[in-house]
């Protein structure tokens, strides 16, 4: 489930406690966690309900002005189900921290390299890391479907692709895209001297 960078910032702020989302099964589970642009959020509590019980109340911890907003907002096949998911913000993205981290050991290199090896070697299309640090490096800001492409990727696995990228902290998103990190760019330099 992803949220919007206001929906985000209001969990944090404390302003936003429910997400609705139309789906035809839960697609979160009660105890995970949601990595997003505010920081961590925790699924409290995840209720199906129909969309005609949901109140002007439940609106405004949605951070919606009314229910007809909230209503008119969700997305999917009107014969899915509507959950009521209830979040809380737990604390900032460690991830955050780790990209800014570009003061690398030969320590640091070493155990990088190691972690993208590893992601390597589970892969089923085989060695992918290189190539996608390499497209982010070389084109910030570009869509995934476009960096996908000249890859011979598709665009979701792609962008599961550089979400473990990020998790290294070697990449971060923009509005629209991604760019190397300080830390991905300082890890760059590194292997390439």
């Amino acid at each position: 489930m992803i949220l919007t960078d206001r929906i985000a910032r209001g969990v944090a702020d404390g302003e936003v406690s429910t997400v609705f989302r139309r789906w035809s099964a839960p697609r979160v589970r009660v105890g995970g966690t949601l990595h997003t642009s505010a920081g961590i959020v925790e699924v409290v509590r995840v209720d199906r309900i129909e969309p005609q019980e949901i109140s002007n109340a439940d609106a405004h911890r949605a951070g919606e002005r009314d229910a007809e907003a909230v209503k008119a907002a969700l997305r999917g096949s009107p014969q899915n189900p509507v959950f009521r998911i209830e979040v809380r913000y737990v604390g900032p993205d460690e991830r955050v921290a780790l990209r800014s981290d570009a003061d690398l050991s030969p320590q640091d290199v070493a155990e990088i390299s190691a972690a993208l090896t590893r992601l390597d070697k589970a892969s089923r299309r085989g060695s992918w890391t290189g190539a996608v640090l390499a497209a982010v490096a070389e084109h910030p800001g570009r869509r995934a479907a476009d960096l996908a492409e000249p890859l011979g990727r598709d665009k979701d696995s792609f962008k599961l692709d550089v979400r473990k990228l990020k998790n290294l902290g070697l990449t971060h998103s923009l509005e629209t895209g991604y760019e190397i990190s300080p830390r991905g760019a300082a890890y760059l330099r590194a292997i390439s001297s």
